[in-house]
């Protein structure tokens, strides 16, 4: 069977190595766009059908690279017959095993593409009562996957636990009106999480259609300046301010950690900007060794000084031979 290619990178605006997130973003705007109840348009119901095809085999890894099988050399509107072999590997739709119910398109002209149908499989079921020829037709659809940010303390990050929190989801009505509507959740934050990292809130994203599952919400951690350590991967860092006889004589300091205090030795002649390390003192790791904190020594004198202690300096510089400019 020869159909019409569809370039579905084309219809969401994004290029063929656009990565899940931003072809999420586009699939998002204009969705909102085109909506039928938000855009009365006359195109605006078939481009809205358009993106969800589109959406629907690029959100999924395994429906896009089949896809991209067939290359780029493929154009717009030009007439498509697929590969030998290629019906042998096309995916089935029809309910999700367990859950014996599909979601409804009435009339056929609802359905995917012909082009869709002809690469992943065109397994939908007619609903109980739909007359022969006519629709009800039935398909599944899962929900988008959201994203919001998580900003959250060091400690909460190193020490694990649960944190309540609120989002403002946006929510379009049957007329179109869209209203702000407030989520709670009790999230689980895993000892060791770094910036950057995900948490998935399974079945919190948007909603499915014709009984599919819904999305997911995923939260973006990001942590929060502290005001003691800096976070580099998972080793932390912390300055240590040492007066200049405790740094050449050498001397025991309290440290101050993330777990508690300890006993630091620091060695005679430290310098100015050298790190002492704590093995194993940084962030926890889930599925290795955690990090190491870094005490990095940081030389303070004293602004004012006593007679006496100007007198001692003074001596100090008649006796000592050390040249700090020197190579």
């Amino acid at each position: 069977m020869t159909v019409e290619y569809k370039d579905y990178y084309k219809t969401l605006g994004v290029s063929r190595d656009a990565g899940q997130d931003e072809i999420q973003q586009a699939y998002r705007k204009l969705a909102r766009k085109y909506h039928p109840d938000l855009n009365k348009a006359a195109d605006a119901e078939q481009k809205f059908k358009d993106l969800n095809e589109a959406y629907e085999v690029l959100k999924d890894p395994e429906k896009r690279q089949k896809y991209d099988q067939l290359g780029a050399r493929w154009k717009e509107g030009q007439d498509f017959r697929p590969p030998p072999g290629w019906e042998d590997t096309r995916f089935q739709y029809g309910p999700r095993p367990g859950t014996g119910t599909e979601g409804a398109f009435w009339g056929s002209d609802e359905i995917f593409s012909d082009f869709f149908s002809t690469l992943f499989g065109g397994g939908f079921q007619r609903a109980q009562g739909g007359a022969e020829g006519r629709g009800p037709f039935v398909r599944q659809q899962s929900g988008v996957d959201h994203e919001a940010a998580l900003q959250i303390s060091l400690e909460e990050a190193y020490r694990g636990g649960t944190k309540t929190i609120t989002l403002t989801s946006q929510e379009t009505g049957p007329d179109g009106t869209v209203s702000n509507r407030p989520r709670r959740f009790d999230v689980k934050i895993p000892k060791g999480i770094l910036p950057g990292q995900k948490i998935r809130l399974a079945g919190q994203g948007g909603p499915g259609s014709g009984g599919g599952q819904p999305g997911d919400l995923f939260l973006k951690v990001d942590i929060q300046p502290h005001p003691r350590f800096r976070l580099q991967d998972r080793n932390l860092y912390t300055d240590l301010s040492l007066a200049p006889w405790e740094a050449a004589l050498g001397t025991e300091v309290q440290v101050q950690t993330l777990d508690g205090s300890l006993t630091l030795k620091i060695p005679s002649g430290t310098q100015s900007g050298r790190k002492l390390r704590l093995k194993g003192k940084g962030m926890p790791n889930p599925k290795g060794a955690p990090g190491d904190l870094y005490v990095v020594a940081q030389i303070k004198v004293p602004r004012r000084l006593s007679k006496k202690e100007q007198e001692l300096f003074q001596e100090m510089s008649k006796v000592s031979s050390f040249n700090p400019r020197a190579g």
